[in-house]
């Protein structure tokens, strides 16, 4: 079953990174590490409540990275893994500009 995750930011080609030869995270893992990524990026809540649905979270971290953080293999095969435990997809599109998800 293939398996990868796919970012999408404006004006650029799509950044496609293929999970099937990385080892997976646990969905506690993957929480951990978009949560610490949510932190060091300074990321604010899309929702005036505060509240900050996984989804969310997966969209912020991917829009305050930049395609310059998704420029950096090792980071960027670590939101992959991470994206794809936490919302337990084997295949997630993350689009930026619409700040939507697709699977």
């Amino acid at each position: 079953m293939r398996s990868e995750v796919t970012v999408t930011f404006e004006g650029a080609a799509p950044l496609r990174m293929d999970l099937d030869r990385l080892e997976p995270m646990t969905h506690e893992a993957g929480r951990d590490w978009l949560d610490r990524q949510f932190t060091e990026l300074g990321c604010e809540p899309l929702r005036p409540t505060g509240k900050v649905l996984s989804a969310d979270k997966v969209v912020v971290v991917a829009e305050a990275a930049g395609a310059q953080k998704f420029a950096e293999a090792r980071w960027s095969q670590e939101f992959a893994r991470a994206t794809s435990a936490l919302l337990g997809k084997p295949v997630v599109h993350v689009d930026v500009p619409s700040l939507t998800i697709s699977y």
